[in-house]
């Protein structure tokens, strides 16, 4: 787990050791342990370290094959990396360090860019071809690695976070605007490629990228499992998906203790990391290390959930720390919490996980995590009212998208509105293509490719690394997910969602943690925003860079700040925060 970075030059000119020390320098957070930059040619490749596999410095990045010719900087994990160097020496590689990052470079001179479908794992990486002078970038399946793009005069620079390019300048840092139409409807949600600013963009999930010389390029997308029932699943009876599931929910977990360091666990107390600390204790993990955290009230909002945790972490024997967060260090945590972010995202459990990775960075350097069960198995709410559906695009928007595109027109300023409803054309896209069976279905595949990437999945990585925490989440396996897609939509959305992973979490953990109310990362300040929060956001908003950029109408800035608490988004989120976030987040940019 690494932060990378570089420069590639199509015009014949060098690499700006320069800006890639400076993109090395922004991303040291992620890769605290080492650093290295090398120039060869037409390339300069940039990494910073966080070891967890073979701590020598034999694999030490930028990684240099001289008999294959090939470079590589690499950010992720490849838990299978064993079972592939084997292969490999089979074949008759030779190799000088004992890592992932070697293999990945062998696989790829054995492979070529098919090797991405043989990688179990969560993944950014680019090689250069020192005899073709190709370069390759490749995306993990669901996105877990970040890979920001941005072209500059005469060349393209690649970093694993948007600030460090923008530091590195010479990038175009004006606003998208269809880019803030999805962020405004989709929860702040913005697809690849886009981000918010126009300069740069992000390589698509699941997507591997080749530049010739001359800078022309082709993208090839290695993964898009059908999320239909193959010949003979209508057979197949509820006991045998259960165990089916289980199988491999215990495969996920298992391949992601691979380490030379301990392997710890994120527990809020739900259903997902129950289960996960479940799993870990069964196949005999012992010594685990588990962290929860918890937040003030507010509003009658309780903001912890530890009387969960604490039993599983009881249950199971873990060595548990719990992490309470008062409202004065929650304020004081903001400004680190948005600098971190690659790019503004509105959830509130950001700042939690900001703050729960300070402390678990203390203890350990890599913990599992229960992110994507929702996406995967059908736990939130807007999935059953599908299933019936006679119009899914119309049907899903009412339930996930935060306002319509006739309510944008009347919130944001002057020329900030895209001609037309992107965000509406981009959920027919998505929902309405080809390889989906039942509209359930197809909002699932939208959330697993395409919301889950952008929210819960960039939250995780942008808070962990920040203080130099990897985390693991063994339900985007990719195996699992798979298996998961062919399940019967009518098996996930039992018993008020999550049907079938319910059923198999009763097998592992104690049913106080399944059998109640579905909870989420509490936050309530940044909820039910009053105070210092309401003041911060109100200097914010009317600070002279807001105002100059005029992103929103006053009217409408005026009604969020009278009455915070009356502007709640579907997905109960504060309008507030959303457009104080965005702006707060700009700043933190410089642009």
């Amino acid at each position: 787990m690494c932060g990378i970075c570089g420069e590639v030059r199509f015009d014949g000119g060098s690499p700006s050791v320069a800006s890639i020390t400076t993109m090395a320098q922004v991303l040291a957070p992620r890769g605290p342990d080492a650093a290295g930059v090398i120039v060869r040619g037409n390339i300069g490749l940039g990494h910073r370290r966080l070891r967890i596999l073979d701590l020598s410095e034999k694999s030490e990045q930028p990684m240099v094959d001289p008999d294959l010719g090939l470079s590589l900087v690499f950010n992720g994990c490849i838990y299978n990396f064993r079972e592939l160097r084997a292969e490999l020496q089979a074949k008759g590689y030779r190799f000088f360090s004992d890592g992932d990052t070697e293999v990945i470079l062998k696989a790829w001179h054995a492979w070529g860019a098919e090797c991405v479908s043989r990688f179990h794992g969560m993944f950014a990486f680019v090689i250069h071809e020192r005899d073709s002078g190709r370069i390759a970038m490749a995306r993990d399946r669901f996105g877990i690695k970040p890979l920001y793009l941005a072209e500059v005069d005469g060349g393209l620079r690649f970093a694993s976070s948007l600030p460090a390019l923008v530091k590195a300048g010479g990038v175009d840092t004006s606003i998208d605007v269809a880019a803030l139409h999805n962020y405004m409807s989709f929860h702040a949600v913005v697809p690849p490629p886009r981000t918010v600013l126009n300069g740069v963009r992000k390589l698509p999930p699941a997507t591997i990228r080749t530049y010739q010389k001359d800078g022309a390029f082709e993208d090839r997308r290695y993964w898009d499992p059908p999320y239909s029932r193959k010949a003979g699943d209508g057979n197949v009876s509820r006991e045998e998906w259960q165990e089916r599931l289980l199988e491999a929910l215990r495969l996920a977990v298992r391949r992601r203790m691979i380490a030379d360091v301990p392997v710890g666990v994120l527990l809020s107390g739900g259903v997902d990391s129950s289960l996960i600390v479940g799993l870990l204790a069964e196949a005999g993990q012992t010594n685990l290390m588990s962290f929860s955290v918890g937040f003030e009230e507010a509003n009658g909002e309780k903001g912890d959930e530890f009387m969960y945790s604490d039993l599983i972490a009881e249950r199971f024997g873990t060595d548990h720390h719990q992490i309470f967060v008062p409202s004065s260090e929650l304020m004081d945590a903001l400004p680190g919490t948005i600098a971190a972010m690659s790019e503004p995202m509105v959830s509130y459990d950001n700042v939690g996980f900001y703050l729960l990775s300070r402390e678990v960075s203390k203890h350990i350097k890599v913990v599992q995590s229960g992110q994507g069960a929702d996406e995967v198995f059908g736990g939130y709410h807007w999935y059953p009212p599908l299933t019936n559906s006679n119009d899914v695009v119309s049907d899903y928007g009412k339930a996930f998208r935060d306002r319509a595109h006739d309510t944008l027109a009347e919130q944001l300023g002057e020329g900030w509105l895209a001609d037309r409803d992107v965000s509406g054309d981009l959920l027919k896209e998505h929902l309405l293509r080809d390889g989906a069976d039942t509209p359930v279905d197809q909002a699932l595949r939208l959330d697993s490719n395409v919301m889950l990437v952008d929210d819960p999945v960039k939250r995780v990585d942008n808070m962990t690394m920040a203080w130099g925490l990897e985390a693991r989440v063994p339900f985007l396996d990719h195996e699992l997910v798979e298996l998961a897609a062919r399940i019967p939509p009518e098996e996930k959305l039992r018993d008020g969602g999550k049907g079938i992973l319910k059923d198999v979490a009763r097998k592992i953990v104690p049913s106080e943690v399944i059998d109640r109310k579905k909870g989420y990362f509490p936050v309530p300040q940044l909820k039910y925003i009053a105070g210092p929060y309401l003041d911060m956001l109100r200097d914010v908003l009317s600070s002279q860079a807001a105002r100059e950029r005029g992103l929103f109408r006053k009217s409408y800035v005026d009604k969020l700040l009278a009455a915070p608490a009356e502007h709640i988004t579907p997905l109960r989120g504060s309008e507030l925060w959303q457009v104080g976030l965005l702006e707060m987040w700009l700043q933190a940019q410089e642009v």
